[in-house]
């Protein structure tokens, strides 16, 4: 019978990374097969935070450090028509104090950027001598969105007047990102309240009769606005003698300008009542103090009628 042969360990650990145990112990080895799986998280980890960078990045969640002369402000028609010196002031001084809190958001174009909201923001920094802004890159889908972004953003953070509403409506509509200015109204301000959205609509009246003629058209309260486009509707000549008004003596102020409106409005001519019919062949036009009856029907016989009712009438109120 063969002689069997005694197995032995090894004097020395086979694999060349060993670790030592703070027990004093003797030293516990390292399989290669823990290397390799540890290698392998450790990639997947990495892998899956550059996905979720890039996704980040695509759905414009990545604040970026951009050049401010870099971005430019042609791609939107801009909703905010005037700047407030004092509101500008304010923002200034908290930039200055705090720095940039908020991103504003961009959309490659380009070689470069172009700003969707964040005007007032730019510009601010502009002015106190700042050479970059923290970005949001976005990807809006069309113009639409992009209008809209821009809309709900300056909704949130500073209100814009009626007429400035109402202005960017009509632009879009003559952009062609919408067909008709009621449409751009429901679309831009799709979240606000429906009383919003109708008073809007009635400041369209206000910047399609009046907006070439008008200089501080953001002055005008909502009080006023409402009951100008009301007797704007209602007078169709109206819009000609204010226009007339504000050529003849042109507003250096938005207080005169107000007067010049507030004025046209206790002038104007009331709406002239239509003929009211009666019956066959009789027609009525009246107001406090005229009457004026007309028609075919108005015979001998009627007006004997008429003459007798009419006396009758005077002796009983006289």
């Amino acid at each position: 019978m063969a002689k069997r042969k005694r197995l032995e360990l090894p004097k020395e650990p086979f694999s060349p990374d060993l670790e030592t145990n703070t027990n004093g112990l003797a030293p516990r080895v390292r399989m290669p097969i823990a290397e390799v799986a540890g290698d392998i998280s450790g990639r997947a980890a990495l892998e899956e935070v550059a996905r979720e960078m890039t996704l980040a990045e695509s759905e414009g969640r990545v604040v970026k450090r951009l050049p401010i002369a870099e971005i430019g402000m042609q791609h939107l028609m801009r909703d905010r028509m005037h700047l407030d010196d004092a509101e500008m002031e304010v923002l200034k001084a908290s930039l200055l104090s705090r720095g940039q809190q908020t991103p504003i958001e961009v959309v490659r174009a380009g070689g470069g950027h172009e700003l969707i909201s964040g005007y007032r923001r730019l510009m601010a920094l502009q002015a106190i001598g700042e050479t970059h802004v923290l970005a949001l890159v976005k990807n809006p889908d069309g113009a639409v969105e992009a209008y809209q972004a821009m809309v709900e953003e300056n909704e949130v953070r500073a209100d814009l007047s009626f007429y400035e509403r109402a202005n960017i409506a009509i632009a879009c509509v003559e952009q062609g990102v919408y067909k008709t200015p009621r449409a751009a109204v429901a679309g831009l301000f799709a979240h606000a309240p429906a009383a919003k959205r109708s008073k809007i609509a009635r400041f369209l009246v206000i910047r399609e009769k009046l907006g070439k003629a008008l200089q501080f058209p953001t002055a005008i309260p909502e009080k006023l606005g409402l009951a100008l486009a009301q007797a704007l509707e209602a007078d169709p000549k109206l819009g000609g003698r204010i226009v007339d008004a504000l050529r003849k003596t042109p507003p250096e102020t938005a207080v005169a300008e107000r007067r010049t409106l507030e004025r046209a409005l206790e002038r104007r001519s009331p709406p002239k009542a239509e003929p009211e019919t009666l019956g066959k062949g009789l027609r009525l036009e009246a107001k406090t103090g005229r009457a004026v009856l007309s028609g075919p029907a108005i015979d001998e016989d009627f007006l004997a009628s008429l003459r007798h009712f009419a006396v009758s009438h005077a002796k009983e109120r006289g």
